[in-house]
């Protein structure tokens, strides 16, 4: 017996079967020529997977030439000129890449076309009249900051007298003699070392741009970074910083936004509230906080500020642009002085990228007598 179809049946089979022809009969995309693949391929260390994806997407030359130009143009860090800088240092280093290595794809051509070499930093340095210093890796003391452990070791002597050793956590102390000694501006490339320290975002051993201008305002440092940053951006050929989904222009103006605000807008907590004469109430950021993070019997006021800003604040911060967080609260200001205008902050900052921070720096401490009262109060901590 011959049963009748539906016309809705008709059509839901009868549709798909011609979009499925009109996909046989499509343009089909034009194969990747040679000099495209050789230009993506060599890119490589430098395109990110969105843009590799889209490049990839596309189906003719001309598009992908399209794409090519405005790849490099988002790379410009003076796109008001008719150089691109960003391109041409990427160029000048691909024939040693090759001769090298074949190409861009081994690990140390990669290495050698993201970071080429320090010349750019160092001579916006030299520009600016820094002058600049190597000091010792090895310390006889480590240091009294709270949550940084220095690596140690022991050194014999002729005699076979055995001494302790650290390894610097940052050039600070060292540095601060120079200043101490007469210097007025001095930077320095040093190796350093941290203890108990290994993840996507910390190193046991790595490589930290320090620098001093004695008697400049903390403003003036806080300018300094964000023109290194750009220096070192350009100097790698990055356009755009990306990590973990975020992207941050290192050339657009930086967002200024102190740290009380910040824990405003992010956390709805009003953190300058729980600071009285210079110490934290820890009850009061308890308080505050305990819908936001998980605050144990024996967290500090340190503990809880640093929980707050981890969970809440950071991972907003550098989204787009950079951000310079200031304004610091005054129980974590480390070796930075408090404002005479508002004794609550102090005067520390830190620089921030795709909710990463990049630098920091201080308006420096120079009072004897409170430097002795915070290292007191940070080497108990530390033991605790």
């Amino acid at each position: 017996m011959l049963r009748k179809i539906p016309f809705s049946w008709v059509l839901c089979f009868f549709i798909p079967f011609l979009l499925s022809l009109s996909n046989l009969f499509a343009a089909a995309p034009e194969p990747l020529p040679e000099r495209l693949r050789a230009w993506l391929d060599e890119v490589g260390p430098l395109i990110t997977p969105r843009e590799r994806d889209a490049f990839l997407a596309l189906a003719a030359d001309t598009d992908r030439d399209a794409f090519i130009r405005r790849f490099w143009e988002v790379r410009d860090p003076f796109p008001q000129t008719p150089r691109n800088e960003a391109r041409e240092r990427w160029e000048s280093r691909l024939p040693e890449a090759r001769r090298r290595w074949g190409g861009t794809r081994d690990d140390r051509a990669r290495i050698f076309m993201l970071n080429g070499d320090t010349k750019a930093v160092r001579a916006w340095f030299d520009e600016q009249g820094f002058s600049e210093v190597e000091t010792a890796i090895l310390q006889i003391s480590p240091g009294n900051e709270t949550h940084l452990h220095a690596p140690r070791t022991e050194l014999t002597g002729g005699d076979g007298a055995r001494a302790t050793r650290y390894f610097r956590t940052s050039p600070e102390f060292a540095a601060k003699k120079l200043l101490a000694a007469g210097e007025a501006r001095i930077f320095e490339f040093a190796r350093v070392f941290r203890d108990r320290e290994r993840g996507d975002l910390h190193l046991p051993e790595f490589t930290m741009l320090e620098w001093y201008r004695a008697d400049a305002s903390y403003d003036a440092v806080m300018a300094d970074c964000v023109v290194v940053i750009a220096h070192a951006a350009q100097a790698t050929g990055i356009g755009r910083f990306s990590f973990r989904g975020r992207e941050a222009d290192p050339f657009a103006e930086p967002e200024l936004l102190t740290v009380a605000a910040a824990f405003e807008r992010f956390a709805e907590i009003d953190l300058l509230a729980t600071i009285r004469n210079g110490v934290g109430d820890r009850l009061a950021l308890a308080a505050a906080a305990n819908t936001r993070v998980r605050v144990t019997d024996d967290d500090t006021w340190s503990d809880i500020f640093s929980k707050v800003l981890v969970e809440h604040v950071e991972p907003n911060l550098g989204q787009g642009r950079l951000t310079v967080l200031f304004e610091y609260p005054a129980p974590e200001a480390a070796l930075a002085r408090t404002k005479a205008a508002d004794p609550r902050v102090a005067e520390r900052f830190e620089v921030y990228a795709c909710g990463v921070e990049l630098a920091n720096g201080f308006g420096e401490l120079t009072d004897a007598a409170e430097q002795r009262r915070r290292f007191a109060a940070d080497m108990d901590q530390k033991e605790r």
